[in-house]
């Protein structure tokens, strides 16, 4: 009774959960490292950028266990092009944004098969890749605590041009092929960085 009474046992509860949030945090940074070095080493001539969020705790423990699982908070993602130098995009309807086809790898899967069945999923086609176009880091704080992920996007001529989404999370709305990213695009400035090293326009 004494010890259920105790004034100190909330305080060594809600540190132990702190310092459980620091070390999901530190093993993730050491599994993007691993990643990101995987990636780079393995491509070249992509674009690099880096980006930060501020999310919640309790956000910030999702995309945490994300990374130290595979890396990858968001997954792995296609710059699809065609003949004509038209990008596919595919829109979230629920926020109002145009993005890459893409989303979370299986574990069976490599980081390209896992962007090759996402594309197939939300717009219908397959390409040719080329390599990785670009090389995210995103950064996340959350509650005093920061850790990073590998955002990797790869990039392809497509094999076909028919646009059918087929996605079973039901996210994507529409699919289409843009000759310029709309204003709603998500990174649309890394992507327009990327567009004018691929086709210098």
């Amino acid at each position: 009774m004494a010890y259920a009474d105790s004034p100190t046992r909330p305080a060594t509860v809600q540190m132990t959960a702190v310092d459980n949030l620091w070390y999901l945090a530190s093993e993730a940074r050491q599994q993007a490292e691993q990643v990101y070095h995987g990636l780079a080493d393995d491509h070249e001539d992509f674009v690099e950028y880096e980006t930060l969020r501020s999310v919640s705790r309790d956000r910030f423990r999702t995309v945490a266990e994300r990374i130290e699982a595979q890396g990858l908070p968001y997954g792995a993602h296609t710059l699809a092009y065609n003949g004509s130098g038209e990008v596919l995009l595919v829109e979230q309807a629920s926020i109002d944004t145009w993005v890459l086809p893409g989303g979370e790898v299986e574990p069976d899967e490599t980081i390209r098969e896992g962007a090759r069945r996402e594309l197939g999923e939300e717009a219908g086609i397959d390409v040719d890749y080329d390599g990785l176009g670009v090389l995210g880091e995103v950064r996340f704080r959350g509650d005093g605590h920061e850790t990073w992920g590998v955002l990797p996007i790869f990039e392809g001529r497509a094999t076909s041009t028919d646009l059918v989404v087929r996605d079973p999370d039901d996210e994507i709305t529409d699919a289409r092929w843009f000759a310029e990213f709309p204003e709603n695009t998500r990174d649309r400035d890394v992507l327009s960085e990327w567009r004018e090293k691929r086709f210098g326009d």
